[in-house]
């Protein structure tokens, strides 16, 4: 988003809302990388975006939601209207929160599915309600204000989960439930573990078993999902660390930096210097 014309309300530096009321059309080339949990509400306006170096193009009454580490820029955009809620996680851990909310692997850390939920009428009167009452909270700086905004915040994530869920059909069955497990585990864990069966082993599966589940929600393979999120988070530090490639390739657990440019320009067509060059042109 453009700056200019930028209302924000900030508690302690680790949640804001800001509200955009313009019209104008911006261009960002140079991508950025997110810091912290953003959720945009475009609520008059469209235009594209990048994140993760994929394009999405948006049109009013957009949700999208980005996590640390993923790469936004700005194609274009000409915005009346927008929001946009930012959270650090030591105010609100998504983590910590998600058995009771669910929006992890869903909303938030989900590198795999189109980050955007589109609400309707009725889904946009209960969010408007939320927010409103958020600004307000900001506005009041009264007793318990932490607890407050973290109350709203968390209704707003919730309301969004189930918009996503209605639109999506997300299934609860056993694959989906395990998907999603798997998702969150190799979030966590890509760096240091590659192998298919030492995922399944700590979901109780065997590597067998766990593919066949993958293939009855018609996903790709176990295996090809870790080298996804292998190669997305070689081309973050690729983009946005000062790192050679053989510190990334040992940041990303590759004993061989021979081996680690093979994998990545096998996935690519490119090499890591090659794809560095390219986008920073």
């Amino acid at each position: 988003m453009a700056v200019q014309d930028i209302s924000t309300y900030s508690f302690k530096n680790i949640f804001s809302v800001s509200s955009v009321q313009f019209e104008k059309a911006c261009v960002v080339n140079k991508p950025e990388q997110v810091s912290g949990y953003n959720i945009f509400w475009i609520k008059k306006g469209k235009g594209q975006y990048h994140i993760d170096f994929e394009k999405y193009n948006f049109e009013d009454n957009t949700l999208f939601f980005l996590s640390p580490g993923q790469v936004f820029a700005v194609d274009s955009e000409k915005i009346q209207e927008a929001y946009k809620i930012s959270f650090a996680q030591d105010f609100y851990c998504i983590q910590t929160h998600d058995k009771e909310v669910s929006c992890n692997g869903l909303l938030f850390n989900n590198i795999y599915e189109s980050p955007f939920v589109l609400p309707e009428t009725n889904d946009i009167k209960k969010l408007d309600f939320i927010l409103n009452n958020l600004i307000e909270e900001f506005q009041l700086n009264e007793t318990a204000q932490y607890d407050m905004l973290q109350s709203y915040l968390k209704q707003f994530i919730v309301s969004s989960v189930r918009i996503k869920k209605g639109q999506s059909q997300i299934k609860e069955d056993v694959a989906s439930k395990l998907f999603k497990d798997f998702s969150v585990l190799v979030e966590m864990n890509f760096k240091s573990i590659h192998a298919v069966n030492e995922y399944a082993s700590r979901l109780g599966l065997s590597p067998k078993s766990l593919t066949k589940h993958f293939q009855k929600i018609g996903t790709t393979s176990p295996s090809q999902f870790i080298k996804n999120r292998i190669i997305l988070e070689a081309k973050r530090q690729l983009l946005y660390s000062n790192d050679s490639i053989k510190t990334i390739a040992y940041n990303l657990g590759f004993n061989d930096p021979a081996y680690f440019s093979r994998f990545f320009a096998k996935a690519t067509t490119q090499s890591p210097n090659s794809f560095k060059k390219e986008v920073k042109k």
